[in-house]
Protein backbone atom coordinates (compact mmCIF):
# COMPACT_ATOMS: atom_id res chain seq x y z
CA UNK A 1 0.00 0.00 0.00
CA UNK A 2 1.36 3.41 -1.00
CA UNK A 3 0.02 6.71 0.33
CA UNK A 4 1.07 10.14 -0.90
CA UNK A 5 1.36 12.90 1.72
CA UNK A 6 -0.56 16.11 0.99
CA UNK A 7 0.27 18.20 4.09
CA UNK A 8 2.94 18.50 6.75
CA UNK A 9 1.93 16.27 9.66
CA UNK A 10 3.29 13.70 12.12
CA UNK A 11 3.59 10.22 10.63
CA UNK A 12 1.29 8.56 13.16
CA UNK A 13 -1.40 11.22 12.67
CA UNK A 14 -1.11 10.90 8.91
CA UNK A 15 -1.73 7.15 9.05
CA UNK A 16 -4.60 7.44 11.53
CA UNK A 17 -6.34 9.86 9.17
CA UNK A 18 -5.59 7.79 6.08
CA UNK A 19 -6.61 4.51 7.74
CA UNK A 20 -9.39 5.41 10.23
CA UNK A 21 -10.55 1.79 10.42
CA UNK A 22 -7.40 0.99 12.44
CA UNK A 23 -6.55 2.36 15.89
CA UNK A 24 -3.79 4.94 16.21
CA UNK A 25 -1.98 2.77 18.76
CA UNK A 26 -1.97 -0.17 16.33
CA UNK A 27 -0.56 2.00 13.55
CA UNK A 28 2.05 3.41 15.94
CA UNK A 29 3.19 -0.14 16.73
CA UNK A 30 3.66 -0.81 13.00
CA UNK A 31 5.79 2.34 12.72
CA UNK A 32 7.88 1.37 15.77
CA UNK A 33 8.41 -2.10 14.31
CA UNK A 34 9.86 -0.57 11.13
CA UNK A 35 6.99 -1.81 8.96
CA UNK A 36 6.16 1.66 7.67
CA UNK A 37 8.54 3.30 5.17
CA UNK A 38 8.69 6.98 4.23
CA UNK A 39 10.41 7.43 0.87
CA UNK A 40 11.90 3.98 1.40
CA UNK A 41 13.18 4.51 4.97
CA UNK A 42 11.78 3.52 8.37
CA UNK A 43 11.03 6.51 10.60
CA UNK A 44 9.90 7.28 14.15
CA UNK A 45 6.26 7.78 15.13
CA UNK A 46 6.89 11.52 15.56
CA UNK A 47 8.57 11.94 12.16
CA UNK A 48 7.16 14.94 10.26
CA UNK A 49 6.07 13.89 6.79
CA UNK A 50 5.94 16.56 4.08
CA UNK A 51 3.82 17.02 0.93
CA UNK A 52 4.93 14.71 -1.86
CA UNK A 53 6.51 12.07 0.39
CA UNK A 54 5.36 8.49 -0.18
CA UNK A 55 4.39 6.34 2.82
CA UNK A 56 4.49 2.62 2.15
CA UNK A 57 3.19 -0.26 4.30
CA UNK A 58 1.44 -3.59 3.99
CA UNK A 59 -2.33 -3.61 4.50
CA UNK A 60 -2.76 -3.88 8.31
CA UNK A 61 -4.58 -7.00 9.47
CA UNK A 62 -8.10 -6.53 10.72
CA UNK A 63 -8.23 -6.32 14.50
CA UNK A 64 -10.71 -8.60 16.25
CA UNK A 65 -13.26 -6.63 18.27
CA UNK A 66 -12.54 -6.25 21.97
CA UNK A 67 -14.84 -8.06 24.37
CA UNK A 68 -17.04 -5.48 26.09
CA UNK A 69 -19.38 -7.99 27.70
CA UNK A 70 -20.45 -6.78 31.17
CA UNK A 71 -18.92 -8.89 33.97
CA UNK A 72 -20.23 -9.04 37.52
CA UNK A 73 -17.01 -8.38 39.42
CA UNK A 74 -17.13 -6.76 42.89
CA UNK A 75 -15.49 -3.33 42.94
CA UNK A 76 -14.48 -1.06 45.81
CA UNK A 77 -15.72 2.37 44.79
CA UNK A 78 -13.93 4.97 46.91
CA UNK A 79 -15.83 7.95 45.49
CA UNK A 80 -18.59 8.53 42.94
CA UNK A 81 -20.67 11.41 41.63
CA UNK A 82 -22.38 12.36 38.36
CA UNK A 83 -19.18 12.97 36.36
CA UNK A 84 -16.49 10.68 37.79
CA UNK A 85 -15.65 7.87 40.15
CA UNK A 86 -12.55 6.59 41.91
CA UNK A 87 -12.06 2.83 42.22
CA UNK A 88 -9.56 0.82 44.24
CA UNK A 89 -8.54 -1.63 41.50
CA UNK A 90 -7.86 -5.15 42.76
CA UNK A 91 -4.87 -7.26 41.84
CA UNK A 92 -5.20 -9.31 38.66
CA UNK A 93 -7.76 -7.04 36.99
CA UNK A 94 -6.63 -5.31 33.79
CA UNK A 95 -7.80 -1.73 33.29
CA UNK A 96 -9.42 -2.37 29.91
CA UNK A 97 -9.87 -5.16 27.32
CA UNK A 98 -6.96 -6.17 25.10
CA UNK A 99 -6.49 -8.69 22.32
CA UNK A 100 -4.22 -10.78 24.54
CA UNK A 101 -6.62 -10.68 27.50
CA UNK A 102 -8.97 -13.62 27.96
CA UNK A 103 -10.55 -12.60 31.27
CA UNK A 104 -12.79 -9.56 31.98
CA UNK A 105 -11.29 -6.15 32.78
CA UNK A 106 -12.22 -3.16 34.92
CA UNK A 107 -14.19 -1.78 31.96
CA UNK A 108 -16.28 -4.97 31.83
CA UNK A 109 -16.93 -4.67 35.57
CA UNK A 110 -17.97 -1.01 35.24
CA UNK A 111 -20.31 -1.87 32.36
CA UNK A 112 -21.99 -4.48 34.58
CA UNK A 113 -22.74 -1.72 37.09
CA UNK A 114 -24.45 0.13 34.22
CA UNK A 115 -22.13 3.02 34.98
CA UNK A 116 -22.21 5.85 32.48
CA UNK A 117 -18.74 6.07 30.92
CA UNK A 118 -17.10 8.69 28.75
CA UNK A 119 -16.57 7.96 25.06
CA UNK A 120 -13.36 9.96 24.60
CA UNK A 121 -10.54 7.87 23.12
CA UNK A 122 -10.68 4.34 21.80
CA UNK A 123 -13.98 2.45 22.01
CA UNK A 124 -12.55 -0.48 23.99
CA UNK A 125 -11.55 1.71 26.95
CA UNK A 126 -14.60 3.88 27.81
CA UNK A 127 -14.07 6.00 30.90
CA UNK A 128 -10.42 5.06 31.33
CA UNK A 129 -8.40 8.24 31.88
CA UNK A 130 -5.20 6.53 33.03
CA UNK A 131 -4.31 2.93 33.77
CA UNK A 132 -2.61 0.67 36.26
CA UNK A 133 -0.83 -2.53 35.29
CA UNK A 134 -2.90 -5.68 35.77
CA UNK A 135 -1.03 -6.86 38.88
CA UNK A 136 -0.76 -3.37 40.43
CA UNK A 137 -3.43 -2.53 42.98
CA UNK A 138 -4.82 0.85 43.90
CA UNK A 139 -6.64 4.01 42.93
CA UNK A 140 -7.83 4.89 39.44
CA UNK A 141 -10.10 7.75 38.41
CA UNK A 142 -12.76 6.94 35.83
CA UNK A 143 -14.65 9.56 33.80
CA UNK A 144 -18.40 9.34 33.29
CA UNK A 145 -18.75 12.28 30.90
CA UNK A 146 -16.64 13.39 27.96
CA UNK A 147 -16.07 16.82 29.49
CA UNK A 148 -14.80 15.27 32.71
CA UNK A 149 -12.57 12.90 30.74
CA UNK A 150 -10.92 15.75 28.82
CA UNK A 151 -10.36 17.72 32.03
CA UNK A 152 -8.96 14.78 34.01
CA UNK A 153 -6.72 13.67 31.13
CA UNK A 154 -5.35 17.21 30.92
CA UNK A 155 -4.51 17.08 34.64
CA UNK A 156 -2.68 13.77 34.18
CA UNK A 157 -0.79 15.12 31.17
CA UNK A 158 0.11 18.43 32.85
CA UNK A 159 1.17 16.63 36.05
CA UNK A 160 -1.27 18.62 38.19
CA UNK A 161 -2.87 15.35 39.28
CA UNK A 162 -0.78 13.62 41.96
CA UNK A 163 -0.29 9.84 41.95
CA UNK A 164 1.70 8.22 44.72
CA UNK A 165 2.57 4.60 45.42
CA UNK A 166 3.88 2.17 47.99
CA UNK A 167 6.36 -0.49 46.85
CA UNK A 168 8.66 -3.10 48.34
CA UNK A 169 11.98 -3.45 46.56
CA UNK A 170 14.80 -5.92 46.83
CA UNK A 171 17.95 -4.88 48.67
CA UNK A 172 18.83 -2.04 50.98
CA UNK A 173 17.89 1.52 50.01
CA UNK A 174 20.67 3.70 51.41
CA UNK A 175 19.26 7.19 50.76
CA UNK A 176 16.21 8.46 52.60
CA UNK A 177 15.05 10.48 49.57
CA UNK A 178 16.20 10.60 45.96
CA UNK A 179 14.92 11.20 42.44
CA UNK A 180 15.30 9.04 39.34
CA UNK A 181 15.37 11.19 36.21
CA UNK A 182 15.90 8.82 33.29
CA UNK A 183 14.16 8.76 29.89
CA UNK A 184 12.10 5.71 28.98
CA UNK A 185 11.38 4.14 25.58
CA UNK A 186 10.26 0.77 24.29
CA UNK A 187 12.93 -1.89 24.68
CA UNK A 188 14.73 -2.42 21.38
CA UNK A 189 15.16 -6.16 21.97
CA UNK A 190 11.71 -6.95 23.40
CA UNK A 191 8.83 -4.76 22.23
CA UNK A 192 6.69 -5.90 25.18
CA UNK A 193 9.05 -4.20 27.64
CA UNK A 194 10.12 -0.64 28.36
CA UNK A 195 13.68 0.42 29.15
CA UNK A 196 15.77 3.42 30.17
CA UNK A 197 16.90 4.90 26.87
CA UNK A 198 18.73 8.21 26.27
CA UNK A 199 16.49 8.74 23.23
CA UNK A 200 13.27 8.05 25.13
CA UNK A 201 10.72 10.38 26.72
CA UNK A 202 11.71 12.12 29.93
CA UNK A 203 10.55 10.25 33.04
CA UNK A 204 10.89 11.37 36.66
CA UNK A 205 10.13 9.35 39.80
CA UNK A 206 10.66 10.60 43.36
CA UNK A 207 11.48 7.99 46.02
CA UNK A 208 11.20 8.04 49.82
CA UNK A 209 12.49 5.23 52.03
CA UNK A 210 9.95 4.21 54.69
CA UNK A 211 11.40 1.19 56.53
CA UNK A 212 13.68 -1.80 56.08
CA UNK A 213 11.91 -5.20 56.00
CA UNK A 214 13.33 -8.71 56.16
CA UNK A 215 12.39 -9.19 52.48
CA UNK A 216 13.62 -5.82 51.23
CA UNK A 217 12.83 -2.13 51.68
CA UNK A 218 9.39 -0.54 51.95
CA UNK A 219 9.35 2.72 49.96
CA UNK A 220 7.01 5.46 48.72
CA UNK A 221 7.07 6.68 45.10
CA UNK A 222 5.71 9.89 43.57
CA UNK A 223 5.30 10.18 39.83
CA UNK A 224 6.16 13.42 38.11
CA UNK A 225 5.57 11.86 34.69
CA UNK A 226 3.47 8.87 33.69
CA UNK A 227 5.34 6.62 31.29
CA UNK A 228 4.38 2.99 30.75
CA UNK A 229 5.85 0.79 33.54
CA UNK A 230 7.70 3.88 34.80
CA UNK A 231 8.16 2.95 38.47
CA UNK A 232 9.02 -0.66 37.63
CA UNK A 233 11.57 0.33 34.96
CA UNK A 234 13.18 3.09 37.04
CA UNK A 235 13.61 0.98 40.17
CA UNK A 236 14.97 -1.94 38.18
CA UNK A 237 17.45 0.41 36.45
CA UNK A 238 18.94 1.49 39.80
CA UNK A 239 19.19 -2.11 41.08
CA UNK A 240 16.11 -1.80 43.32
CA UNK A 241 13.61 -4.05 41.48
CA UNK A 242 10.12 -4.40 42.88
CA UNK A 243 9.50 -7.77 44.51
CA UNK A 244 7.21 -9.98 42.43
CA UNK A 245 7.89 -8.07 39.22
CA UNK A 246 7.90 -10.86 36.64
CA UNK A 247 9.03 -8.49 33.87
CA UNK A 248 11.83 -6.39 35.35
CA UNK A 249 13.11 -8.12 38.50
CA UNK A 250 15.84 -10.80 38.40
CA UNK A 251 14.51 -14.35 38.59
CA UNK A 252 15.19 -14.82 42.30
CA UNK A 253 12.96 -11.84 43.14
CA UNK A 254 10.07 -12.62 40.79
CA UNK A 255 8.22 -15.04 43.06
CA UNK A 256 5.13 -13.94 44.92
CA UNK A 257 2.78 -11.02 44.35
CA UNK A 258 3.80 -7.73 42.75
CA UNK A 259 4.52 -5.33 45.62
CA UNK A 260 3.27 -2.11 44.02
CA UNK A 261 0.17 -0.21 45.19
CA UNK A 262 -1.26 3.13 44.03
CA UNK A 263 -2.36 4.40 47.42
CA UNK A 264 -2.87 8.14 46.95
CA UNK A 265 -4.59 10.21 44.27
CA UNK A 266 -5.07 13.97 44.33
CA UNK A 267 -6.76 16.02 41.61
CA UNK A 268 -9.04 18.94 40.88
CA UNK A 269 -12.72 18.05 40.50
CA UNK A 270 -13.62 18.71 36.84
CA UNK A 271 -16.87 20.50 37.74
CA UNK A 272 -16.49 22.12 41.18
CA UNK A 273 -12.76 22.81 40.64
CA UNK A 274 -12.25 21.80 44.28
CA UNK A 275 -8.97 20.06 45.09
CA UNK A 276 -9.80 16.55 46.36
CA UNK A 277 -7.68 13.60 47.47
CA UNK A 278 -8.22 9.90 48.07
CA UNK A 279 -6.34 7.16 49.91
CA UNK A 280 -6.60 3.38 49.86
CA UNK A 281 -4.43 1.10 51.99
CA UNK A 282 -2.73 -1.89 50.33
CA UNK A 283 -4.26 -5.35 50.62
CA UNK A 284 -3.38 -7.42 53.72
CA UNK A 285 -1.05 -9.58 51.57
CA UNK A 286 1.17 -6.55 50.81
CA UNK A 287 4.52 -6.87 52.58
CA UNK A 288 4.87 -4.31 55.37
CA UNK A 289 1.22 -3.28 55.07
CA UNK A 290 1.29 -2.18 58.71
CA UNK A 291 3.67 0.63 57.74
CA UNK A 292 1.43 1.95 54.96
CA UNK A 293 0.01 5.19 56.36
CA UNK A 294 -1.82 7.92 54.48
CA UNK A 295 0.36 10.71 55.81
CA UNK A 296 3.48 9.10 54.28
CA UNK A 297 2.04 9.60 50.81
CA UNK A 298 0.07 12.75 51.56
CA UNK A 299 3.10 14.67 52.79
CA UNK A 300 5.50 13.28 50.19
Amino acid sequence: MKLVVEESIRLDKFLSRALPEHSRSKLARLIEAGEVLVDGQAQKVSFQVLPGMVVELSEPEETAPHDLTPADIPLEIVYEDDVMLVVNKPRGLAAHPAQSLKEPSLVNALLARQTQLSSVGEAFRPGIVHRLDKETTGLMVVAKTDAAHVDLARQIESKSAERRYFAVVGGLVEQERFTIDAPIARDKKNRLLMAVDPHGKRAITHIKRVIRLDAGTFIACRLETGRTHQIRVHLSAVAMPILGDFLYAPKHLRGGLLQLHAGYLELTHPVSQERISFYAAPDPDFLGVQYAKRDILEEF
